[in-house]
């Protein structure tokens, strides 16, 4: 019996050193993949928190935990609301990541933890949240639906989809009907995810039209003229079709995981991928192409904060996208990639402001020409995608040239799209944009295209 309880003892001992010995390796250099689901947690908290005034816990159990990865199910927070901060990590000690609000910018990843620098950027321009008591889109009033079937399309859940937070619908410039999920409201501002690229391709178009960019521009990058990216374009970068190196695959360490969690500055690392096609010749859709069009409109100005209230004065503030905050990194440079929050109400403006090829109230917000142009096929991607941040078809058919129209949907729609089922369809020949946004993973096999196709229908 003594030596077995000699050898116990030992197997204990040996036990508490292992597990010590984890502990001190998890404390002192965690995997990639701890710190990434550790600064996920924070930023998608922080910004669902002090933006759309929802409860943390809720947002880490349903938003975080439940969709994704099931590291993140052992991820803890710590809210700070009077400092603006949220922390999460393992257990809520170990690959901590932190989050910072800046007024006006919404939340920050912060990955090499200098939450005092991160908070030194800001911006003092920002667009007064009261709408007028007009009818919608020049006030927020919206007009009970009177079409039966419109109705009865959006009150069947199969068309809507699980985990659908809201969906709008607006013809001939108003809105004809709207549903919102439990705990959501035309209030609530919600993440359009990708969705925010074509935000970001328009923000570009205002710099078109100012002169300080045009879409033959080359050399784009200083690193990038002593080799041959200085042979990309802008319209190259538009139109996802730059040649350079990214790995876009989610749910583990990928080149957009790393960039979007672990980089203070998303630019710095996207812009220093080196080529691997040709460009103007290669597509491939990029998270880290957008964030370096944000950087490349942003270095026209001499002042950065001339640039950081561009967004709101120039595109948001114009056509009464009150709700929208667009996001940066810890650098300052805006994640137009994937961080731009807004009403549902909100991103059916910016749905109408295209259906009206960048006009509002009589003013060119665009040059003339220029939501065409962003329409037209990208050359390289085999009819899928558009030269300006668009999509020709819509989730699950990106592969599949001409699928969306022979699912019902007329021929002439084009798409903003956003992980977990964010979508905005505009089809021009019936002047309509419909708007759905939810919590829908891809895998639960959900296509907004069958939804638009029967609002189609109905309101031909």
């Amino acid at each position: 019996m003594r030596v077995v309880g000699k050898i116990l003892k030992w197997l204990l001992g040996l036990i508490v050193v292992a597990v010590v010995g984890v502990a001190i390796w998890l404390w002192t250099a965690p995997p990639a993949l701890i710190r990434i689901a550790a600064n996920y947690t924070a930023k998608i908290v922080c910004s669902n928190v002090f933006l759309a005034d929802r409860d943390a816990q809720q947002v880490l159990a349903v938003d975080v935990q439940a969709p994704g990865h099931p590291i993140l199910k052992l991820m803890m927070l710590d809210v700070d609301k009077d400092a603006g901060t949220v922390s999460a990590g393992l257990l809520g000690v170990f690959g901590k990541g932190a989050a910072v609000l800046r007024p006006g910018l919404g939340c920050a990843n912060v990955p090499d933890g200098n939450v005092t620098v991160a908070k030194a950027i800001s911006t003092d321009v920002s667009v007064s949240p009261a709408v007028p008591d007009v009818l919608w889109p020049e006030g927020g009033r919206v007009e009970p639906s009177q079409n039966p079937e419109v109705n009865k399309i959006l009150d069947d859940t199969s068309l809507t989809g699980p985990g659908m937070r809201a969906v709008v619908v607006a013809q001939n410039g108003r809105i004809v009907g709207e549903r919102y999920g439990d705990g959501f409201s035309e209030k609530t501002p919600l993440l359009g995810w990708s969705m925010t690229k074509s935000v970001n391709a328009a923000i570009v178009g205002t710099l078109v039209k100012e002169g300080k960019l045009a879409i033959t521009d080359q050399g784009l990058f200083p690193d990038w003229k002593a080799d041959k990216r200085a042979a990309i374009t802008l319209a190259d970068m538009m139109a996802m079709s730059s040649g350079l190196e990214f790995n876009e695959d989610y749910g583990d360490v990928t080149d957009v995981t790393r960039m979007l969690y672990q980089e203070p500055d998303m630019s710095a690392f996207a812009s220093a991928k080196p080529l691997t096609g040709e460009p103007g010749k290669a597509y491939s859709y990029s998270s880290g192409t957008a964030v370096m069009l944000s950087r490349l409109w942003q270095n026209t100005f001499t002042d950065p904060k001339q640039a950081l209230a561009w967004p709101q004065l120039k595109l948001f503030a114009p056509i009464g996208m009150t709700s929208a905050i667009m996001e940066t990194d810890e650098h300052g440079t805006f994640v137009g990639s994937s961080y731009l929050y807004a009403t549902a109400r909100d991103w059916a403006r910016f749905g109408q402001f295209l259906l009206q090829d960048g006009i509002w109230n009589g003013q060119e917000i665009l040059p003339p020409g220029f939501v065409a142009w962003m329409r037209e096929p990208a050359p390289a991607s085999d009819g899928v995608y558009t030269r300006g941040q668009l999509w020709i078809e819509a989730p699950g058919n990106e592969h599949a040239p001409g699928a969306t129209a022979k699912a019902g949907v007329p021929a002439d729609a084009y798409w903003l799209e956003g992980h977990d089922g964010q979508t905005v369809a505009v089809i021009p020949s019936q002047k309509l944009v419909i708007v759905r946004l939810g919590l829908t993973p891809f895998k639960l096999g959900y296509r907004p295209q069958n939804l638009a196709a029967a609002l189609a229908k109905a309101l031909k």
